[in-house]
């Protein structure tokens, strides 16, 4: 048996029930619950999607995250203004390394993630 097995991503943030609201749509899939009076959110895992729980914490984001989501979209600019309709951002900027194309994006509190294009 492995020492440690998967559980959860968890992302810190300032407003879990907020975020909660924007990845539960982005992903389509339910929050499930909450503990510790709003503290901890989780979003259900579903095919290809791990539990998602976000954490409330006081500080706000100041760096670069050093881990973050890779999204698999059809088309980067539907995918783009839906994290803009939602209250996400993209700052500009699109890459390209081999069959893949993507965008750097934030979430409504500055976490960066990428939504993609390509094969995998």
């Amino acid at each position: 048996m492995a020492d440690a097995r998967f559980l959860f991503i968890t992302l810190d943030c300032q407003e879990p029930e907020r975020l909660a609201t924007f990845w539960s749509a982005l992903l389509d899939t339910p929050v499930e619950e909450s503990m510790d009076g709003g503290r901890f959110v989780f979003l259900a895992a579903g095919e290809g999607l791990p539990t998602i729980c976000l954490q409330r914490v006081s500080e706000a984001k100041s760096v670069k995250n050093r881990m973050h989501l890779d999204l698999l979209v059809d088309d980067l600019d539907v995918a783009t203004a839906r994290i803009a309709e939602l209250g996400g951002s993209w700052p500009g900027g699109e890459h390209t390394l081999e069959q893949f194309r993507w965008r750097t994006v934030l979430d409504p509190e500055g976490n960066e993630f990428d939504i993609a294009t390509g094969d995998t």
